[in-house]
């Protein structure tokens, strides 16, 4: 899945309305919520506030609002464009003000879609992996043993701290947690200690 490394914004213009489209990265729908506010606080004189988001680590809830725009003519096409840029743990708010024409269901999904990917084009999409991160501190005599583990499973190092010992991180996909932290046991014989937390990261 990708994610909104860094929010972002754009607009566009139907018939003399105004299509002001934001994305951001959310991490649930309290975060959601308390962004969809600060929108309507920002664009206090605009008439809708249409808004989608995407969570969980497979985009499993999804949630869309038209805020008074005729049934799928907002929320759903917002919500189209989020799930074709294969995003997840993102909201997405396109704030209309209104300049007087109506523009028609067709008008309207078309200016609602133009907004969000405006929006998103204005953003830093990356690729990201939901995983671990492990840190340790071992003496120098290890040091090969256990950058050759990491490498030949493509674990990445994170960083490396050179001292009296050397403080080590990795990034590890969740599928391969338990396999290399019992490696690194093995190959220390059970003398490092692991500090282990969830983390992600995005790929280049």
């Amino acid at each position: 899945m990708n994610y909104v490394k860094e929010a972002g914004s754009g607009s566009y213009e139907e018939k003399k309305s105004r299509f002001l489209g934001a994305v951001f990265p959310i991490s649930c729908r309290e975060d959601a919520q308390e962004r969809i506010m600060e929108q309507r606080k920002r664009h206090y004189e605009a008439r809708h506030h249409c808004y989608a988001y995407i969570l969980g680590e497979k985009g499993e809830e999804q949630r869309q609002s038209d805020d008074g725009e005729p049934s799928q003519t907002a929320g759903l096409p917002i919500l189209k464009v989020l799930c074709g840029a294969e995003l997840t743990d993102s909201l997405l708010v396109v704030s209309r003000y209104f300049g007087g024409t109506l523009l028609g269901t067709g008008g309207l999904v078309r200016a609602y879609t133009e907004a969000a990917k405006a929006a998103l084009s204005g953003a830093v999409i990356a690729e990201g992996v939901d995983g671990f991160r492990i840190r340790t501190e071992l003496p120098y005599p290890l040091l090969g043993k256990l950058r050759f583990l990491a490498e030949s499973m493509e674990i990445r190092e994170e960083s490396a701290e050179y001292g009296e010992g050397i403080k080590l991180s990795w990034l590890v996909p969740k599928e391969r947690l338990s396999l290399f932290s019992d490696r690194l046991r093995d190959l220390s014989g059970a003398s490092l200690s692991l500090a282990i937390e969830k983390t992600r990261w995005y790929n280049p």
